[in-house]
Parts: structure tokens; C-alpha cells; sequence
């Protein structure tokens, strides 16, 4: 891969397993200087151990809850107060819930960690992302977006709700947000895009239980590794041949097309505004 990182500073969210961490190791292989984010303190600390030891470049974490405003803002406010900017920022922290959960906050969680988050930290940090240029924005979607609409009337899954039904709608609105800002960041040196990693043993935070065992038992014999799917993100953070793209969506590091709704600007903008609300959050580029 044609790359120039060396020296950038990097934020990776969801990097103590999966693709989160590939991700993270991959980059600062690359010269990338690293910051992750994730839940458990020591977790993090072993991984940030563990990828200094195989690369030879110090990676520095930040433990935050992300599925909580507060823990969004206080992985926000730790950035800032060791970085004065961000080159690279990787949304990928996320979860997939079978029983409807409710955050602290009073949000379902499938949405709250897999979206909120998404639109709150990128937010909050956007003025360093401007500030960075060229930087980019890469957030991790789904292909589990392609039958999702977004509810208006239930986006909190009140009246009913279902795992499959919110992941969907959640990673469909990776996808709208994706779109937005890269429309409202146009000409700005700010590049986002979105991607959808393949069917892979991620780790990603399932609900105990018989269907969790199942879906756990089923990734470790057909999903593909780790290694493979990180592989759109390391591409869509370091390569020079996606340079200046911004609004697109990627599978296996090629520009495809996502579904018909997710390019609908007025769901889009929409979308924006009650992000906005639901987080009370004044930034907007």
C-alpha cells in the first residue's frame, strides 16, 4: 500500500480486539502515531503494551465507555488534552445487542454506541480534524444496512424492537451521517467514507444467551479473520489512492455502491438533527 502516515496522529475507537485492533497495529506499523479507545483500562493497557512491543512506536489509549454521552465526552476531552491535532480518526467501536438494552442516558444501546458515538466524538473533535487537513474521518458501517430504514417514530425501538432490526438501522445511519458530513465538510481538506468490513470474527459485544452462543460459535467457523476484514479501514485511513475521496462507501477497498436510502439527503438531514437534539452537542461544521 502507497502510504505517507508516518508521524500522523491516529485515533482508533474499538481497537482492543477485532478489527479495531488490527486496525490500530497496522497503522502503527506503518509510523502512525496511535491513540485507541475502549471500555476496560487494563485491556487497554495490555493492548497498547502489546502493539508497542510488535511495531516499535508507543500507542497510547484512553478508556471510555462509548455507549454514554459522558464517556463519549471524556474520551473527547483526554484526546484534546494530549493532542493538538487528529489526521486520522477511525469510528469502529460498536456492539450488537439481541435484547433491547437502555444506557444511562435513557437511549437503546445499538443505537447509542453505534451511532451516537459515531456522530458525537466526530463532532467534538472536528475542529482538530480541520485543523489537520488533509484528515479523514473513516467510519465503520455494514452491509447489514442494505434493508434498514430509519424509524423517526421508534429510532429508540420502544414499540418493538429486534438485534437484527436495530443493528441495521444503526449501521444504515453510519451511512447517512457519512454522507452528510462529508457534504457539509466539502472543500474543507476533511475526507469521511464508510465501509462495510465482510462477515468477521470481530468480537464485537453480543448478548448472553443461547442466540449469542450460536452467533459466536457460528463467526469462529465461517467469519473471516480479523486480519482480513481491517483490511478497507487500514486502506480507506493510510492509502494514497483514496486521497481527496470523501462520501463513499467501501467493500473489500472498492468504491460500491450502498442502498437506495442511504443516499436520501432529506433522511440524512434529518438524521443530523435529531443527533444533534438527542446529544445536545453545539458543534456544527
Amino acid at each position: 500500500m502507497d502510504s505517507k502516515i508516518e508521524g500522523k496522529t491516529i485515533l482508533v475507537t474499538g481497537a482492543t480486539n477485532g478489527i479495531g485492533l488490527v486496525t490500530a497495529r497496522e497503522l502503527s506499523r506503518m509510523g502512525g502515531l496511535v491513540t485507541i479507545v475502549s471500555r476496560n483500562s487494563d485491556k487497554c493497557a495490555v493492548v497498547a503494551s502489546t502493539i508497542n512491543a510488535e511495531t516499535g512506536n508507543s500507542v497510547e489509549f484512553i478508556a471510555a465507555d462509548l455507549s454514554t454521552l459522558a464517556g463519549i465526552r471524556q474520551a473527547a476531552r483526554s484526546f484534546r488534552q494530549a493532542h493538538n491535532q487528529l489526521h486520522i480518526l477511525v469510528n469502529n467501536a460498536g456492539g450488537f445487542f439481541y435484547k433491547r438494552i437502555v444506557t444511562p442516558d435513557g437511549f437503546e444501546k445499538t443505537f447509542a454506541l453505534n451511532h451516537l458515538n459515531y456522530f458525537l466524538l466526530t463532532t467534538l473533535l472536528l475542529d482538530l480534524l480541520k485543523d489537520s487537513t488533509p484528515a479523514r474521518v473513516v467510519n465503520v458501517a455494514s452491509a447489514s444496512h442494505m434493508d434498514a430504514r430509519i424509524d423517526f417514530d421508534d429510532l429508540q425501538g420502544e414499540k418493538k424492537y429486534g438485534g437484527f432490526r436495530a443493528y441495521g438501522q444503526s449501521k444504515l445511519a453510519n451511512v447517512l451521517f457519512t454522507y452528510e458530513l462529508a457534504r457539509q465538510l466539502k472543500c474543507t481538506g476533511v475526507t469521511i467514507n464508510a465501509l462495510h468490513p465482510g462477515y468477521v470474527d470481530t468480537g464485537i459485544p453480543l448478548s448472553s444467551g443461547f442466540p449469542g452462543k450460536i452467533a459466536k460459535l457460528s463467526a469462529r467457523l465461517f467469519a473471516q479473520k480479523p486480519e482480513v476484514g481491517a483490511q478497507t479501514s487500514i486502506y480507506l485511513a493510510a492509502s494514497s489512492e483514496v486521497e481527496g475521496v470523501t462520501g463513499k462507501y467501501f467493500i473489500d477497498c472498492k468504491q460500491v455502491d450502498s442502498s437506495p436510502e442511504s443516499y436520501n439527503n432529506s433522511i440524512a438531514e434529518k438524521l443530523w438533527k435529531v443527533s444533534l437534539n438527542l446529544t445536545r452537542n453545539e458543534n456544527n461544521p
